[in-house]
């Protein structure tokens, strides 16, 4: 039977996988906001930890409410290979049709998001994902600024090497591929086609959404005003968190900023809800 043959479940199910390295504050912070609606729903958690060896591995031991996976460190590698075997760790053991990622510096305060990517994603058989190439929403007015100065650096750049002048590699300009902090996939498709998200040195998902759409399936591309609305995303949070950037890098400062502004927001959500 090919992949395209495969009957739509009339009930499609979800799980939800994080990956966590060394993160105490945010990721406690990400799964409390989750927690009772997953329950409520009885939405499989799991969460794969990258040997952190410190208070949030500790905290994930004491949850009887997630599925920890305890991945040892192989060794020295590089972060995005480390989160992918994760993430393909997690796939082997999900039962459900679909997954979703989720990264612990997303913030879901809308539980809406699931069953929104989830229409999305069933309305044909040979839909592979949904989810955003942006990380950030940034606005149209900064989006735009960004799109054309990419743009013209990318023409720059190509000139350059054209002309056998010194010149960084051009990079495209423009995003093409979803990003994992908040991405739904379809796992038996994956599964039939023995597709995983670590399949090359690249940024995991990357080459198998390439796959995927070279093999002819979907990729729905949702806006960021229309998933930001849904949740908040700190970019490179996790890594910030680790302190990987340094104390005076201006990712470590955004995410310090960010983190105390949405633990603000929590603070002020709680009064409400105790008086």
């Amino acid at each position: 039977m090919k992949a395209f043959d495969l009957p739509i479940q009339p009930h499609p199910n979800f799980s939800l996988v994080l990956v966590n390295y060394k993160t105490p504050d945010i990721t406690r912070m990400c799964l409390e906001l989750l927690r009772e609606h997953v329950q409520a729903q009885g939405i499989a958690v799991w969460v794969v930890d990258n040997d952190s060896a410190d208070a949030s591995l500790d905290y994930l031991r004491s949850l009887d409410w997630i599925n920890l996976i305890e991945r040892p460190s192989p060794g020295k590698e590089m972060g995005h290979i480390a989160h992918g075997k994760a993430l393909d760790l997690a796939l082997a053991k999900v039962e459900t049709d679909y997954l979703f990622l989720l990264h612990t510096d997303t913030f879901v305060y809308d539980m809406e998001v699931f069953a929104m990517m989830m229409r999305e994603c069933t309305k044909s058989a040979d839909m592979a994902a949904v989810g955003c190439v942006e990380q950030l929403d940034r606005g149209l007015l900064r989006d735009t600024w960004r799109l054309i100065s990419r743009f013209c650096k990318h023409h720059v750049r190509r000139l350059k090497v054209h002309l056998g002048l010194r010149s960084k590699p051009p990079r495209p300009y423009k995003e093409t591929h979803l990003k994992s902090f908040c991405t739904l996939w379809n796992a038996r498709l994956m599964k039939s086609l023995g597709l995983h998200f670590c399949m090359d040195e690249k940024v995991p998902g990357y080459t198998l959404q390439d796959r995927m759409v070279g093999l002819g399936y979907g990729v729905r591309f949702l806006s960021p005003r229309t998933i930001f609305r849904y949740l908040d995303h700190i970019q490179a949070g996790t890594v910030a968190a680790t302190g990987t950037y340094g104390k005076d890098h201006r990712r470590t400062k955004m995410y310090q900023q960010t983190l105390k502004r949405l633990q603000g927001q929590r603070g002020k959500a709680g009064m409400q809800v105790s008086t």
